[in-house]
């Protein structure tokens, strides 16, 4: 059995190809053929440069429909995928590739000189650019490469992702997750939200990390249904499109700037089943305004990079502000003291979380 990431997402796709898989934001629609179309196109050009299945590509660019191909066309070819906030300077990029020795670097053409030098002294083989619009050499060189390609067979312990953690307690450190952390923590958020076809999500996260790229898009993916694909959160667009929406997702920002714009009533989101806050604490003022205001009542769930989400507020019963749930199925955690006892009830300690989403490698 092939467990590649995308094999399992892939096989969630609509039968019909021509079904919408992103909105854009002129209106325009990309199907879930298209989406099985370019990300064979990036999977064969990344094969031609000399991707070899566990070889790093590492991407520094902004959203758009051409770096979602070339995410899944990375999966498609068995590389290790490597994002990087399009906010990094000097210092961080050159720790970076130096840190993963990617084979292929993609990169925004305002930094190409840039990313030239410090590839150069990482060893990195071939940099390729991907402008905000979706143009640029990667997409060129990808257009012409066939739309068939037969995805690199993994197993669930080979890696499908590096992403570097924020550093908050040191240098940031790469966060090795493998197809089985990836797909496993993917199904049970996807059963545990309830996704239902006919959902809509209302993407407007970036996709550099966990919450934008792998907690909504693969869940979106394993539903076979489309989401709104855009390119930064904007609250006025947030009230344009929330009628045409069933989900969203977002950081507590969000929800504190929705709730700031006059037009955000309950009729604006009286067709949402669930809102879903993360990636930093949700005030206990804002989830009760947003209640009152909206009649909805936010799910928060709390997660790290290093494995994805470890607990959510349940989908169905109560939800606390306040508070981040519990383990989520499959995941146990434990709280404990610097001594690795278990803590009581009401105590502060270090936590401890065993999962099949967690790499152990």
């Amino acid at each position: 059995m092939n467990e590649n990431l995308y094999e399992i997402l892939q096989s969630c796709f609509p039968e019909n190809p021509d079904a919408p898989c992103l909105i854009l934001p002129d209106g325009s629609e990309i199907s879930y053929g298209r989406v099985q179309r370019d990300s064979a196109r990036h999977a064969a050009l990344l094969a031609a440069l000399g991707v070899q299945p566990g070889d790093r590509v590492a991407v520094q660019v902004r959203k758009s429909p051409q770096a979602l191909f070339l995410y899944l066309g990375a999966l498609r070819a068995g590389a290790v995928y490597l994002p990087m906030n399009d906010a990094y300077q000097r210092h961080e990029i050159e720790y970076f590739l130096g840190d993963a020795t990617p084979r292929v670097f993609v990169c925004r053409p305002q930094i190409r000189s840039l990313a030239d030098e410090l590839a150069a002294k990482a060893g990195v083989t071939h940099v390729l650019e991907l402008d905000d619009d979706g143009s640029g050499s990667l997409t060129e060189a990808a257009s012409s490469r066939p739309d068939y390609f037969t995805t690199v067979a993994r197993t669930g312990e080979d890696l499908a992702a590096l992403l570097y953690t924020s550093g908050t307690t040191g240098r940031s450190k790469g966060a090795m997750l493998s197809n089985r952390n990836l797909a496993s923590n993917a199904k049970v958020l996807h059963r545990y939200w309830g996704f239902r076809p006919g959902d809509v999500l209302l993407h407007m996260l970036p996709i550099f990390h966990v919450h934008g790229l792998f907690v909504a898009i693969h869940c979106t993916l394993l539903n076979g249904t489309p989401m709104f694909y855009e390119p930064r959160f904007d609250a006025k667009r947030a009230l344009a499109l929330l009628p045409r929406s069933t989900v969203f997702m977002g950081v507590p920002t969000y929800y504190v700037r929705l709730l700031s714009e006059a037009g955000f009533t309950r009729e604006v989101c009286a067709g949402m089943r669930l809102f879903i806050s993360g990636s930093a604490p949700l005030l206990t003022e804002t989830f009760d305004e947003f209640r009152a205001r909206t009649g909805q009542t936010i799910l928060e769930r709390y997660g790290m990079t290093e494995g994805n989400m470890f607990t959510s507020n349940p989908y169905e019963g109560e939800r606390r502000g306040g508070t981040v749930g519990f383990p989520l199925p499959g995941v146990s955690i434990r709280i404990a003291d610097d001594e690795n006892r278990a803590v009581g009830v009401g105590e502060i300690g270090l936590i401890q979380v065993k999962g099949e989403n967690v790499f152990c490698g």
